[in-house]
């Protein structure tokens, strides 16, 4: 579903969209998929997840950063959540989007927020991720990393497997912890595989490659059948558990990352909270665009507010299927 994935990728990008999604709250379905709009709430939810054997990564919600002002109250924020979860004991550590501390502003700014942020983690023996957002952003955050690990060896990145690069970059960093992705946004044919089993193949050749010569490796999937093949391949080449694990995003297949849990595998959910969900929603759906069932029925009994969303989603997809003819 193409035209459906770019639909969505589109809606994600709309900073209108997003301001007015802040002021309706999680009203639109997103709570099934966002653990809580503060640090209390964050903290009940990795508890939960902590009790059926599952770790957590945690990332503060927060696009269109724009102003410093922003971006160290985003900071800010980042290093509470640290003190949070040391201070309760929870099983869990940090994803972070280099945009939203600066890098769209100053990449000598962004640097030193980042650089607090992994030093706090530092003391309390807490890894820190660096989330890659779109082309732009993907050789500064390298480079952001490579910085930062002449100080401190808690930091690692993300590999995502529609670029036609990833398997150079998988190389180049494969003495890191890495997260490996398919992908979640849009970039154009010289630079991205744009079929899905072209994206599926490659994902599966740098998780192989990672397994085998990698520091760590978090594979991040809700394929089952990637996830059957993972089980195969780590048995089949003797990689013990504590080389891998398997990352799902929080609320989604619950039943399974329980399963994995209990089978033995390491478990870690992505653990998403903040007012500024609209974004990271918007591509959830893209990546998955079966789940607009979630939210069908909420859009769908509100008045106003999402007669005033509906209609901008509704004039976007207009232009975005025009433009498919």
């Amino acid at each position: 579903m193409p035209v459906l994935r770019d639909f969505f990728i589109h809606l994600s990008e709309n900073q209108l969209l997003n301001s007015a999604a802040q002021r309706y709250g999680l009203k639109l379905g997103a709570q099934s998929v966002v653990a809580g709009t503060n640090i209390p709430e964050v903290i009940e939810s990795i508890k939960e997840l902590n009790r059926h054997g599952i770790s957590c990564t945690v990332d503060n919600l927060g696009e269109f950063v724009y102003e410093k002002s922003e971006a160290t109250k985003a900071k800010n924020q980042i290093l509470d959540v640290i003190e949070a979860i040391h201070e309760h004991g929870v099983d869990a550590h940090i994803s972070v989007k280099p945009s939203q501390l600066g890098l769209d502003i100053d990449y000598d700014f962004c640097f030193d927020n980042l650089m607090e942020i992994v030093g706090k983690a530092h003391e309390y023996n807490m890894h820190v991720n660096l989330d890659q957002e779109t082309l732009d952003r993907l050789q500064p955050t390298f480079d952001l990393m490579e910085k930062i690990s002449e100080t401190y060896d808690n930091v690692g990145t993300v590999i995502q497997a529609y670029f036609f690069n990833a398997k150079e970059n998988i190389e180049k960093y494969k003495d890191y912890r890495l997260r490996i992705v398919k992908g979640a946004y849009k970039e154009p044919a010289n630079v991205a595989y744009q079929d899905k089993n072209d994206i599926d193949l490659n994902f599966i050749e740098l998780i192989e490659y990672h397994l085998l010569h990698g520091k760590f490796t978090s594979i991040a999937t809700h394929d089952h059948n990637v996830i059957n093949h993972v089980k195969q391949f780590v048995k089949e080449n003797n990689i013990p558990n504590d080389k891998f694990e398997i990352q799902m995003l929080y609320g989604f297949r619950k039943e399974m990352q329980l399963e994995l849990a209990k089978e033995g595998y390491n478990f870690c959910t992505y653990v998403p909270f903040g007012n500024d969900w609209y974004g990271y929603f918007m591509r959830r759906l893209a990546e998955r665009p079966q789940n607009v069932k979630l939210v069908t029925k909420q859009v769908f009994t509100k008045k106003t507010n999402t007669v005033i969303g509906l209609t901008a989603a509704a004039f976007l997809l207009g232009r975005l299927t025009k433009k498919n003819r």
